[in-house]
């Protein structure tokens, strides 16, 4: 699996084609989205009927938007979807109508505190109508009726979701997963989706140990529906993360899983640790993104959620300053290497035995001190051998050896497969 050297660029390039779509958790925005991902990846899009039970949840109504609109006194156009999809409330219902000032305010929805910045908001589970816009322009409207049009349909569809499956030599999986019901926002959630896509792309025709399955699906309803039918299938899940908040300029932050100690989350910090990026590691909490439907009580699963500004941590959170000028594709390259040196360490971090445990055996005879002659590591990967030898009882993963060892993984890993050839571990 080699990074392509472009895949910052790349990643970037497909943020662009996919900012200016209007996504929600349902409708014609994610179905768009996803066939644009599969021009890059053998992507399956699934449909799941609205009204389908999904433990206490049922999915919900499919929601559309063509155009909405405010107009003011004069005729004049003061909010317009068509020009950022952000100023609609989220699954707001269809109306047509008059309305004095005081009573449209009661429907627009502005940051006092970042007057420049237009809001993102949504009203899923409960009817309304709405419209967001920057609070300085709030404060320029007038006395007078203002003529309100949104033109949606809120009615009996599906949900869509996207998954690709990748077998591997085992069937036991790393499930990598990104919301996608977002609409204009470049850092939540268009960089985990490409960085996944691209991931996904990087790994294709590879020969993996582990089986992994890639979800594009919208943010909690979209995890627990995939849950709620797929559960015989969640007993195979051994690592994973949800991508997410990848490509701005923040340090990187590891949320782990729920269990806390998985080996997904000694294999995050181990990797942020030797990055030499900032970084900072945090406990599971229970909101976020669907890393806390993976590992409720009843799943459990080990899936922490790596970002870079961690959730809600950056001023542009959820408002139109998350565009295409605050990711960058070299802050997204970093997040694609950091995702790209986990998944390969999980695929080689196995545990060994010493098929001569009882001493430590004669090197010499064998001629491993031969078989590193003239490396450059060449005393580390001699303390690496003594490692594994001595801690290769099937209790101690390559990473465990390589952390108390302090040596790299690398070298763990290097000096393993020389002892495997010498039928020293297995």
């Amino acid at each position: 699996m080699e990074i392509m050297a472009s895949v910052g660029s790349d990643m970037y390039s497909l943020a662009e084609k996919l900012f200016p779509i209007c996504r929600s958790i349902t409708g014609e925005g994610v179905r768009q989205s996803l066939r644009i991902l599969q021009e890059y990846i053998p992507l399956e899009i699934h449909e799941v009927p609205s009204g389908t039970p999904v433990f206490d949840w049922t999915v919900p109504p499919e929601w559309n938007i063509r155009d909405a609109w405010i107009k003011g006194p004069n005729g004049e156009t003061i909010v317009d979807f068509k020009c950022n999809n952000l100023h609609i409330l989220q699954y707001s219902i269809p109306i047509h109508q008059v309305f004095e000032l005081e009573d449209l305010k009661k429907h627009l929805f502005t940051l006092p505190d970042q007057p420049d910045l237009i809001p993102y908001r949504t009203s899923y589970y409960q009817q309304n109508w709405g419209f967001c816009l920057a609070h300085h322009e709030l404060q320029r409207l007038s006395e007078g009726s203002y003529e309100v049009y949104i033109d949606a349909s809120l009615e009996e569809g599906s949900l869509t979701y996207g998954e690709l499956y990748l077998p591997g030599e085992s069937t036991q999986e790393v499930l990598l997963s990104a919301h996608i019901c977002h609409p204009s926002l470049a850092n939540d959630n268009l960089s985990g989706i490409s960085l996944l896509t691209f991931l996904a792309q990087c790994m294709l025709g590879q020969k993996n140990r582990y089986s992994y399955r890639f979800l594009f699906i919208p943010g909690t309803i979209g995890s627990i529906t995939w849950l709620a039918l797929n559960e015989p299938k969640v007993q195979n899940i051994q690592h994973g993360l949800v991508a997410s908040l990848l490509g701005d300029a923040g340090g990187f932050t590891y949320k782990r899983s729920r269990r806390g100690d998985a080996e997904i989350d000694k294999v995050a910090e181990y990797v942020l640790k030797h990055s030499g990026h900032p970084y900072q590691v945090f406990d599971f909490f229970p909101y976020g993104y669907d890393e806390r439907q993976f590992c409720s009580p009843g799943f459990n699963l080990p899936v922490g959620n790596l970002t870079r500004s961690p959730f809600g941590g950056y001023p542009e959170y959820h408002t139109s300053g998350d565009n295409l000028q605050l990711i960058q594709a070299q802050y997204l390259n970093d997040s694609f290497d950091i995702y790209h040196q986990i998944i390969k360490i999980l695929e080689h971090n196995n545990y060994y035995k010493n098929l001569n445990p009882k001493c430590e055996p004669q090197l010499g005879k064998r001629g491993l001190y031969d078989a590193i002659g003239g490396d450059s590591d060449q005393k580390k990967l001699q303390m690496a051998m003594l490692w594994i030898l001595n801690f290769s009882d099937g209790n101690y993963s390559l990473l465990d050896i390589s952390e108390r060892a302090e040596l790299p993984f690398y070298l763990i890993l290097k000096m393993s497969k020389v002892l495997i050839e010498y039928e020293l571990i297995a």
